[in-house]
């Protein structure tokens, strides 16, 4: 899941280990390299998969204390990341191992589309946060949506779905979360990448051959 080289599968579980800042920004014809700083620049190595807010990206190049990747069209046309300046801060996740506990869930990398944050509303240390998306039936059909206590993950956060409608979802951010990732840096009007649950998409898909035979 996520990106495929030579034989590997890279996957991720939606915990952010670091808002990362970014600090340059240069546009390559209809690419976009992005460099940005975090606390372990040093132990990233060239061709590593990283979630950058849910994206699956390959480190490119690495000096000093930075490092860059790289965007294509149909990505930044696909999230959030051609909104990126510089200051931005970006929610960073290493491909999991897997020899340990997956305490998120399973989180392939692949953004599905954005949404809008349409209300942030505190609740006594905590907020909720209300997403809009765009809806499309067909899509749908094939598990792009969100069900009450199901799994989504936004800007790389694996996230419990609250309240959700048609086109819509709620999410509770603990304080933790909210200080620890770009999520303090969210209000209304904010985009965020969305990735819908893998497993969903698996039933939904089984769902529909179903009825095709």
């Amino acid at each position: 899941m996520g990106v495929m080289k030579d034989k590997e599968i890279i996957m991720f579980s939606g915990i952010v280990e670091e808002a990362a800042t970014v600090v340059a920004l240069e546009k390559d014809q209809g690419n976009l390299n992005i460099t940005l700083t975090c606390s372990f620049t040093n132990e990233l190595k060239i061709d590593q998969s990283v979630s950058h807010n849910g994206v699956c990206l390959t480190v490119v190049s690495i000096k000093d204390d930075a490092y860059t990747v790289t965007a294509i069209q149909e990505t930044l046309d696909r999230s959030n990341l051609g909104h990126l300046e510089i200051g931005s801060k970006v929610n960073l996740e290493r491909s999991m191992m897997m020899n340990g506990r997956l305490d998120g869930h399973i989180v392939q990398g692949h953004v599905d589309q954005t949404a809008v944050c349409t209300d942030v509303q505190e609740a006594d240390g905590s907020w909720y946060y209300t997403f809009e998306y765009v809806f499309d039936y067909e899509k749908a059909k094939r598990g792009y949506f969100t069900v009450d206590k199901g799994s989504v993950t936004v800007n790389g956060v694996s996230l419990t779905v609250v309240e959700p409608t048609e086109n819509s979802f709620k999410v509770a951010i603990i304080p933790y979360t909210h200080d620890f990732t770009n999520f303090h840096q969210i209000e209304v009007g904010s985009l965020v990448n969305l990735e819908f649950d893998i497993i969903g998409k698996y039933i939904s898909r089984l769902a529909l051959l179903d009825k095709l035979n």
